[in-house]
Parts: C-alpha cells; structure tokens; sequence
C-alpha cells in the first residue's frame, strides 16, 4: 500500500512559515501534518502503507527529503521522490508520481488534517473517495449520487450550480493506480483542462468513474483546515482539545498553565502564564511571558511579552513585545 503525497505547493497563504518548511512538515502539537496523515492510515486501513512517495517543488532541498525519510522509517515505510517542476493542477501533481503509480494506493494532499474513528471497509471499490457535507460546495470538487443516493455517478469540480453538499476532501484510495495514471495521462496528452486553467484530479476521476470503475465514499469525522494562518490556530485549538493526553513533556518552573497547552520535548515554561490553547513544540522557551491562543515553534524564544493568536517561527526570538506577531523562522523582533 503506498501513500501518493503531492506537497509541490508553495504554502503562500500561511507566510512566513512556508518561506523555509513546507506546509505539509509544520507542527501540530508535536507533529507534522505528514506525521499525522500516516498515522491516521496506518490505523484505519486494512493493509498498513509500506511506501511514501511524495511529490516535491523543484527547489525543496536535500533536508526537505531528510526529514521526510526520518519519517518514514520511523514508520517501517521506504520514501520515494518525485518532482513537480511547474504548478498545472492537481492531476498533473499526481501525474508527476509516474512510475510510482502502480499497485494500490492513497492519494492524499497534505493541505488539512482529519479524523477518521473508525476503520475503513474498502470492499470491492476501484476507487472510495472522502467526502464531508459543506453549507457552501461552490469551493470544492464534490461528489454526485443518482436518484435513490446509493450510487455515485459523477465527480465535478467547483460546480457553478449547487448539484451536491458533499465536498471532496483530498483523499481517495485507488485499487489501481495505473488506472488514474491512464487518466491523468489522457487529460495531459489531450490538454482538457478544467477550473482555472488546470488539470483537475476531480476530472480524471470522473473518467474512471464515467469506464465503469466502481467508486464509493467515506466519511470523516473532522475535517481541519491548515492553508491560512487563522485556520492554523484554529486547527491547533482543536488538536488541543481532542488530544489531552501526554501534554506536558517539557520543563514548567514558577508558571502557571492553563490548559489545554501542549509543552514539547525540551521546551521550557519559566515564570510565565501560558494558555489556553497554546502549542510550545520541542525545545521553545516562554520566560516571563503571558502567551494564550498561539503556535510557539521548535527552539524558538519569547521573554518578556505578552501574546495572544501569535505564530513564532523556527529559532525565531520576540522579547518586549505586547499583542498579536506572526513571524517566520530564524527571525527576531525587540518592542
């Protein structure tokens, strides 16, 4: 079973933090949202993913694909790499996996995080897509049934008119990759390209769907964005709360800590008021600090400020500062 990521993506909308980490390797509560996307199959599906081929931009660096091999083999999974030199829609990202695509698979964009309680059946589908009712379906591709709403019939992408709730999340399990492979070929060699002028997984989708591949859906119990910083925070709130356990593993001295607050490896809490709803990933340090509703990223520093919705980057330091800071790593703001 492998696990096709395409992550080429530059992350603009969470800026400064994408500048040097892709989207995909930012921490919530202790662990990337790559981490947690394998976990998250490794428990739920019936074979556990043995590979991980991730779809990378043409200028991620050898630590991009370090990391991502550390993370796989912590996991009992080889990691493989594709490159996507130019950005022309999901289908070519996925495409850009080429000789990987065979056998059976999960494609899965690492843009959200998502909860799936229970296991998943896979049957005998070609191909189960992840599906979540939305009030607004206009901005995503979404999945149509037909009359009695057992059966899907068609996969659209951003329809114009409201022709159904349920939204595709990014996630689909392929029986047979070489089949989407066939597609998305078609749509590149024939140049049919979709919304915005892109080629559309949803599409090569619809064409297996449209030759008689049997699709069902599954649903998920959250679905959480992580493309905005607002929506970071957000998702970082309710990764606190659904996860409490196991949540102080640093040093708290002379503080006091309203939970839920997430204190990593190494991390050090001195003097300071922290929380709610703050995540101090491995190795940060808050002294004499007021901190609540914020990201306080690895080996970063903040003394002396009082912060609330912040995001601090990597090796970042603020000290003297009274509001709201969103800087990207290695950087330093004074007041």
């Amino acid at each position: 079973m492998k696990l096709i990521v395409p992550m080429a993506g530059r992350g603009t909308r969470v800026r400064p933090h994408s500048h040097v980490t892709p989207k995909p390797l930012l921490t919530v509560k202790g662990r990337t949202i790559v981490e947690r996307i394998v976990d998250t199959f490794s428990r739920v599906l019936p074979e556990v993913p043995d590979e991980g081929v991730f779809v990378l931009g043409p200028d991620f660096g050898q630590d991009i694909r370090d990391q991502l091999t550390q993370i796989c083999e912590a996991r009992d999974m080889t990691a493989e790499f594709a490159v996507q030199e130019s950005a022309e829609g999901t289908a070519h990202a996925v495409g850009c996996a080429g000789e990987h695509l065979k056998g059976e698979g999960i494609v899965v964009f690492a843009d959200t995080l998502f909860r799936i309680d229970d296991d998943v059946d896979l049957g005998d589908s070609d191909v189960v897509v992840w599906v979540k009712h939305v009030d607004d379906p206009s901005r995503f591709g979404v999945a149509v049934r037909g009359e009695g709403g057992d059966r899907v019939t068609r996969l659209v992408e951003k329809p114009d008119e409201p022709i159904s709730n349920e939204a595709i999340i990014g996630i689909y399990y392929v029986k047979q990759l070489a089949d989407l492979q066939t597609e998305i070929r078609y749509l590149i060699d024939n140049e049919i390209r979709g919304k915005g002028g892109e080629l559309q997984l949803t599409d090569a989708f619809d064409r297996m769907l449209q030759n008689g591949k049997r699709f069902t859906t599954e649903g998920v119990d959250a679905w959480m964005d992580c493309g905005t910083i607002p929506a970071l925070l957000e998702t970082t709130k309710r990764i606190l709360h659904q996860e409490e356990g196991d949540l102080h593993q640093g040093t708290v001295k002379d503080s006091i800590i309203h939970d839920p607050v997430y204190i990593g490896p190494g991390a050090t809490i001195d003097g300071a008021v922290v929380g709610p709803n703050v995540s101090v990933e491995a190795g940060a340090t808050v002294r004499d600090a007021v901190v609540r509703d914020s990201i306080v990223y690895p080996n970063a520093h903040v003394e002396v400020s009082v912060l609330s919705d912040s995001i601090v980057g990597r090796h970042a330091v603020v000290e003297a500062m009274t509001g709201t800071v969103n800087i990207g790593d290695h950087s330093e703001v004074t007041g």
